[in-house]
This record gives structure tokens, sequence and C-alpha cells, in this order.
């Protein structure tokens, strides 16, 4: 019970805030003060995410530009290299470092070592009956080796020759230095430091050839053996050195990147210097990389020395950049306020308005602080969002704000550029939405700011010259853009819909889909009111177009205007086909009842299947506050005046409160009178639909409704069209003629038995419910079926509109009640 209580006094809140204010106060203050409010907040996001530059330049020269007059320097200073520079710098330093190898010379010992354990090997195998077998397996221990091979280490001459040669080479090189040749590759110097084993102040720098590296090592090696040896021996050399190698060289990495960074560290960082009364940049002269550098240059230097104008950077900046975002929010919140009302007042729709600006100008600052391309500014979002939940003009004057306000901020490099993409980019999408009523047709949305974009991007590369390979990338980011734009303005509509109360467009063709729930139960429990219910829609929808209301929501509004009757509706006229009338065993105010609850349990069902409040209004306001009238007079006539209630034998209501759910109750009221009219000529239907509007004014039925004089006068042209069109004049065919014609009598009862057929719309000939009457004022029901003046038999007042009911004598031309359904 809280949480009602809660919620009601929540939209107690909001719905004070929606609503235009009497007094300037306290109620003009709050109203008004939200909304300044909102505007001042978003200029105060702006002028944060996209601070004001504090640096002030003496003049701007863009790189390429040519200068007219020559800037002298008022004071000296040096100019600083450019960072590609400094790199370069940086990389011949570190380069120029020579690397810091240790050098181990123990190592020779141990390799040493192991050549004698080795050969000791082959010696004690050369000594063994298989001699060549047990030498096989100890070089097995190396590599794989010929019978050859096998047979000369047999021999003790080479054996000897081999040892020693290995053994000297040890001595000889490996002592000086022999480095492994991946770590010589990392040597871009002439030079190395030499550090043996380790110890500072024992560096000393030797030359790039002195040290071997392993290849160059295994050369020298074999120019040691005797000339003329076979090559299978030195081969055996090579392998042997080559496993038991110890290189006695290592790259001391540490030591080698800390002498290059202290290289790195005593790089200049500023080229020439410029002295006082120096040309910095001489007329007439293009400006370069060079002088653009010397500018800043000049700039920094003076504002060291606080020469330089207008340096203040703290509070002035900002006020100023705030001032500038404020003023380009103003104009759209002025467009709102004198020709969006609608939208200024409600404040669900101006805070939605308010979250999405603000969406984008957060998301445009991550853009600008990330130097992403200005095409994935996300305008195309914002606008296909506005442009859906309220109109395209309005979204073409905000994208035009914020296509102003992004070209000024300080985070994009390129303002014209910025403008002209946001601006066209977001102008397709505004308009692309009357190209799209369905969801499913997000690509179509897709399509159109893709190529609007497009058309910006190589109109601006042509002007500019721009690279194609750049012209490219930024088409792909386009593309990026427009399809993440769109799924995600579709994919949040429903959530924009519920926040703001509103019912888009593509929503309400959701709801007119004939396989709702609703409408598949009306079609299959009462097709009658079903046929009747198309109609109407049909009719309506026409209207509104006429006048300019929405008439995709007339027609979607009357889809479930009877939707009630689907729980009795053989209570109801048009879907009692053998024409049995439950009413005639009922008493008046049990009948009253039941055509009552066709809007109230209408209304309760379709909001139990969550039907839009804008679609369940026609529910509860196509009858308005009218009195069912039939059931009311028989009351009378039973009970006597002074017994009846006259408020059992009123709609609820309320009365149509827009021109949309006004058309539909004169809609409604017109089909179901014109399909019981006799002969139905273009005169007699003019009349027809003259006497129901005028009735409806009579009975102050439209007084909440926003329609004019004139708008009334072209729906009901409208009316008379479109019904013109259907009952128009068809050829008598022979074969058929003794069914269409038929004498007084007859005629009086066809006229009858189609205004048994009208639904429970309230019209002159159609007493369907009792309250169809020709609006209570408007004549008899044979008045309107024949177009002239007639008593009714039942003796009802003429101008009550009321019909008698079925089976009882009725006047000539007079149509029944039919059970007042």
């Amino acid at each position: 019970m809280s949480r009602s209580k809660d919620r009601r006094r929540r939209e107690q809140r909001l719905a004070a805030l929606s609503t235009p204010p009497e007094n300037a106060w306290p109620d003009g203050v709050v109203h008004h003060g939200l909304r300044v409010f909102l505007l001042l907040g978003l200029a105060l996001m702006t002028t944060l995410l996209f601070p004001p530059e504090s640096r002030v330049r003496v003049a701007e020269f863009a790189e390429g530009t040519v200068v007219e007059e020559p800037v002298i320097a008022e004071i000296g200073f040096e100019v600083p290299l450019s960072s590609e520079g400094i790199a370069e710098a940086q990389d011949e330093a570190r380069a120029s470092v020579p690397p810091t190898f240790d050098l181990r010379p123990s190592l020779a010992d141990t390799m040493s070592t192991r050549l004698e354990r080795f050969f000791d090997r082959l010696e004690e195998a050369s000594a063994q009956p298989d001699a060549e077998a047990q030498i096989g397996r100890v070089m097995g221990t190396v590599t794989t080796s010929t019978a050859l091979q096998r047979e000369l280490l047999a021999r003790d001459d080479v054996r000897s020759q081999l040892r020693g040669t290995a053994l000297d080479a040890v001595r000889r090189y490996l002592v000086v230095g022999v480095a492994d040749s991946r770590d010589l590759e990392e040597v871009t110097t002439d030079r190395l430091v030499v550090r043996t084993d380790g110890t500072e102040g024992s560096d000393r720098r030797v030359s790039r050839g002195d040290v071997l590296s392993g290849p160059e090592f295994y050369d020298r090696a074999e120019s040691l053996l005797p000339v003329g040896t076979r090559p299978e021996v030195a081969e055996i050399l090579r392998v042997v050195l080559i496993n038991q190698i110890e290189y006695t060289l290592a790259l001391n990495v540490p030591e080698t990147v800390a002498d290059q960074e202290r290289s790195v560290s005593a790089v200049r960082t500023t080229g020439r210097e410029v002295l006082p009364g120096e040309a910095i940049v001489r007329g007439n002269e293009r400006i370069g990389r060079e002088s653009a550098l010397a500018l800043q240059a000049y700039q920094d230097a003076l504002r060291a020395q606080g020469l330089l104008e207008d340096t203040g950077a703290g509070f002035v900046p900002y006020l100023g950049a705030g001032l500038l975002n404020l003023s380009l929010l103003f104009v759209f919140g002025l467009f709102t306020y004198f020709f969006r009302n609608e939208v200024y007042t409600n404040v669900r729709w101006i805070v939605l308005l308010s979250l999405l600006v603000a969406v984008y100008i957060g998301v445009a600052a991550i853009v600008a602080r990330n130097a992403w391309p200005a095409e994935l500014l996300p305008i195309a979002f914002l606008a296909l969002a506005a442009s859906v939940l309220w109109d395209g003009r309005m979204t073409l004057v905000l994208v035009l704000t914020l296509a102003a306000l992004s070209s000024i901020q300080t985070g994009f490099d390129d303002g014209h550029y910025i403008l002209l993409t946001t601006l066209l980019g977001g102008s397709a999408a505004a308009l692309s939405v009357r190209a799209v009523r369905r969801r499913a047709q997000t690509w179509i949305f897709i399509a159109l700011i893709t190529l609007a974009y497009s058309v910006v991007l190589l109109g601006h590369a042509l002007l500019v010259a721009r690279d194609p390979t750049s012209v490219a990338t930024s088409l792909g980011w386009v593309a990026v853009n427009a399809v993440f734009s769109s799924i995600l303005a579709m994919g949040f509509l429903p959530v924009f819909e519920w926040f703001a109360g509103l019912t888009t467009d593509q929503t309400l063709l959701e709801w007119a889909d004939p396989n709702r729930s609703l409408l598949k139960r009306l079609s299959l429990d009462a097709p009658g009111t079903y046929a009747h219910t198309i109609n109407v829609a049909n009719l309506a929808e026409a209207a509104a177009n006429a006048i300019g209301a929405n008439g995709l929501l007339c027609r979607v509004g009357l889809y479930y205007h009877d939707v009630g009757k689907m729980l009795k509706p053989h209570y109801f006229v048009e879907n009692q086909p053998d024409g049995r009338n439950p009413h005639d065993r009922l008493k008046p105010e049990t009948s009253a009842k039941i055509v009552r609850e066709h809007v109230t349990e209408g209304f309760r069902m379709a909001k139990e299947a969550k039907v839009p409040a804008v679609v369940t209004s026609f529910i509860t306001e196509h009858h308005g506050t009218q009195r069912i009238g039939f059931f009311y007079e028989k009351a009378r006539e039973e009970y006597g005046e002074e017994n009846v209630d006259p408020a059992d034998f009123r709609y609820p209501g309320p009365r149509p409160q827009t021109k949309e759910t006004a058309i539909a109750m004169l809609a409604d009221s017109v089909e179901s009178a014109t399909r019981a009219l006799q002969e139905p000529t273009p005169e007699r239907i003019r009349g027809l639909i003259e006497k129901i509007v005028e009735g409806k004014i009579a009975q102050r039925q439209l007084d909440e409704a926003p329609l004019t004089l004139q708008e009334l006068a072209q729906i009901k042209d409208q009316f008379a069209k479109m019904l013109g069109g259907v009952y128009h004049h068809r050829i008598d065919y022979p074969q058929t003629r003794h069914l269409t014609q038929s004498d007084a009598g007859t005629a009086a009862d066809a006229a009858a038995s189609d205004a048994g057929s009208a639904s429970d719309t309230p019209d002159a000939t159609a007493a369907s419910e009792g309250d169809g009457e020709a609006g209570e004022g408007e004549g008899t029901a044979g008045e309107v079926a024949d177009g002239e003046p007639n008593e009714p038999k039942t003796g009802v007042e003429v101008g009550s509109g009321e019909t008698p009911q079925a089976g009882e004598a009725r006047a000539p031309g007079t149509t029944p009640d039919a059970g007042a359904a």
C-alpha cells in the first residue's frame, strides 16, 4: 500500500512540474528554474570536459601557410628540436655507446680440461681390440661420425695432431676473448669495452676485430693445422671445438643499458639559438616545420618572462568558454519554449532530452581526449532518438546547436570539419526517420547516415587534397558510427519511451499487428465488432491526416477502442447475425451496465496487456460521457423519471482530451450511422455527418478537445469524401434486382436491418447500445435515415435520437435498437 502511495506522490510531483504555472511565485520560479538549471548544468559540463587552453599565442600561423609580414624576435631564445629530431638524436647517442663485455679467462682452462678428457677417452678407445667401434661410441657423444673419420681417429698421429691443435687454439685465442655471435650482433661501434672478471677499473677498450666470434674462432683453429691436412680431420676438429666451446666474453646487458641511458640523457634538446632582433620568419615566407617550432618557442619564451600579452589563464578563460557554451545551448532552449512548448513543459521530456545531450557531450569529450577520429562523434545516435521520440524539425535545430557547440571546443583540431560532419550526419539521421516506420528497417538509417557522411568526406577531401588512404579510413569509421548509433538508438528506444511516457510511431505500428493477443481475440470472438473497428480506423486516419493530427495513432487507437466487447459479444448488435437480442429479457439498468462495461472492461484488459496509455485513452474517451439513451428512456417509461438515476445510464468518460480521440468519437458515430442509411447519396451522407457533429457539439462532448471549427469542417469534408467513395451507387444487375428492390415497407425493414448491424457508436440511425441516437438533439432515427423529419412511434422526443426497441412498431424509416447493441 505504501508503494502505491509513494508512486502516486511521485506522479503528482511530476504532474505539477509538467503543468504550466499559473503564478509567477513560487510555481513559475520552480517550473522555469528547473529548466534553467538543466541548461546551466549542460553548459558547465561542456566547459569542464573541454577546458579552454591556458596558453595565449601571439599569432596563429598554421604550418604550410605564408606569413605576410616578418616576425622579429624581441628577446633571445633557443628553438627546441622537434620530437622526431630528439628521437633521432637519442637513437644516434644510444648507437654510439660501445657495449661492455665481461672477460672470464678461467673458462679457457675449463675448456682445455674438457678437451684433455675427451682426447683421453679417444686414446683409451683406440687401445681396444675393436678400436674403431669404441672410437665411434666416444665420437657419438659429440656427433655422428663416418667410417673414414673413425679410421683416421684410430691412428695415433691424427689423434695427437688434433689434441695439440685444439689446445693450442684455446691457449692462443680463448684467453684474449671469444664471444657468442648473438652478443656481437648488438655491437654498433668499432670498439667495445672489456672488463676482466667483472672487476670495475679493469675496463679496456679493444677493437671489434680483436674479438672473435664462435665461427671466427673455429676458422682460426683450423688454420693451425698443418698444410695438407685432410678435410675430414679439419671437420673433426671443428665438431669437437663446437661441442666443448666456452665463450670467455659475455655481454654485460645492465652496464651497457646504463651507459646508453647516460648518453641519451646528455642529448641536447634545443637546436639553433635565436638572437634579439633576428627574424624568426621572414615576410612572404612559407612556414615549415622548423619555423613553426621557432614561433612556438618564441611564445613560450615570452610567457616565461611575463612579456606575453593576456597571459592570465585562470577564471577568465573558463568564464568565456562557459558563456559561449551557454549561449549556444540557450538558443535551443528558447526554441523549445517558443515553438515546442509541449516539450519544454513536460518535465520527463525535457530531462530525457538533457540526458541525451549530456551523453553526446560526454562521448565527444572521450573522442577529443583520445584523439579519435571526429567521425566517431555520436550525433547520429542523439538525432535518431530525438527525431523518433519527438519530431525531425526540433531535432534539426538540436543538431545545428550541437554541431556549433562541438566545433568551438578546444579538443578538436579542425572546427570547420567538425561542424560539417556533425551537421550533415545528424541532419541525415533526423530526416531519415521519415523514411523508416519500423525498427526492422534500421539498415535504412545506417545507409542514409553513411551516405550523408560520405558526401561530406568526399567534398572535404577534394577541397583540401586529403590522402585517399585517410579518406578510406574515415569512411570506415563513419560506417562503424552509423551502425552502432542506429542499433543503440533503436535498442534504447523502449527505455526512452518508458522514461518519457511517450509512444512512438514504431511502437504504434507494433501494436497495430493483427496477431496481437487482444486484436486476435477480438477478430475471433467478435468478428462483427472487428470489421466495424477496421472501417472506423480507416475513416479516422484519413480525417486526422487531413488536419495534421496523428493518423497512425487514430488508427491504432480505434483498433482497440471496442476490445471490451469480446467478453460479451452477443450483447452487441454487430455480433448478432441471427437477430436474437438478449437485451429483450433484461432490465434497462442491466442492459446499460453491460453496454457501459465494454468501456471499463476494455480499459482493464488493455492495461493488463500493457497497451500504451495513449492507445487506451481511445477506449475511455470514444464515448465520452454520453448518455446510453435508449435504455435510459426505457427505464423512465418503466420506473418513472424520479426513480431513475441518470448516472447509471452514462458512459464513465472522460470526454475526448485530444484531437485524435475526438476524431475517433465522430468517426465511430458517423461510420455506424452511414451503414444504416437508406440510399446513401452524397447529400444524405453529408446531412447525416452534419447532424452527428452538431449533436456532439450540443452535448458538449468536444469541449475539452483542442479542435477548431476549421478543423471540424475539414474532418466533415474528409468523412463525406471517404464515405461517399464507399457507399457510391452501384449497377442494379437484372439477376439480383429482386434482392435489391423493395417497397416502402421493406425499405424501412432494410434500413432497420442495416441499423441493427451498426456498432455501439452514438449515431442517429444505429441505436446500438442505446447511445447512438443522433446525438440527443440531432433528430430522430427516422429523420436521419430518410433525410426528413419523422416522428418516432415510441413517442420519444424529436432530437433525442432514440430508436424503438427491436420488435416494437416503428415509423417508416426509423431504425430499431436491435438490442441496443
